[in-house]
């Protein structure tokens, strides 16, 4: 089968099913192309999460557009890009008509109290599985609880995320 189209079946699945957005399509996009494809290693996805990370924008659409161009050059690009982001929009479409009419129905506001606490469970499960690639030494994991404490003091991810590149930059060469 062409690789682009393992690469459009790999993130219109990423797309049909990353609900929650950002960090919580993280472990469909490892088990995509870590797991299931091998385009990858957890070291090199970790890499690509923390350059994604220092640019803007939502991070699944910045990690399509890597995996993809990485894969299969522009052409992957665009075909992960494309096959990532139909589905929400369609979705979107339908669903926010639907949600804005039976929001307040038990069974849409049970499903979204059901739902909630899973997504914390997958950001959870993500930072347990990539930590031994992305924390490899005290000063990583000095690093790690820094940035943890940072966030919980609600200092921007932005400004900790530029401060970690520096602190790197300088003293982890």
């Amino acid at each position: 089968m062409p690789v682009w189209v393992d690469l459009g079946m790999a993130w219109l699945r990423i797309g049909l099913f990353g609900f929650g957005g950002g960090p919580s399509v993280i472990p469909l996009i490892r088990h995509e192309c870590v797991e299931r494809y091998g385009w990858m290693t957890d070291a090199e996805l970790l890499d690509a999460l923390a350059f994604g990370n220092a640019l803007p924008g939502p991070i699944a659409v910045k990690l399509a557009a890597h995996i993809g161009m990485q894969v299969a050059g522009a052409p992957g690009c665009l075909v992960a890009l494309v096959a990532l982001n139909v589905p929400s929009i369609g979705m979107m479409l339908a669903l926010a008509a639907v949600y804005a009419r039976y929001r307040d129905t038990p069974a849409v506001a049970g499903a979204m109290a059901g739902v909630r606490p899973a997504v914390v469970g997958l950001l959870a499960y993500t930072a347990w599985s990539l930590a031994p690639d992305g924390v490899r030494n005290v000063a990583g994991g000095l690093i790690a609880v820094a940035t943890f404490t940072a966030l919980v003091f609600k200092v921007h991810p932005a400004i900790v995320i530029a401060l970690a590149m520096g602190v790197g930059a300088i003293f982890l060469r």
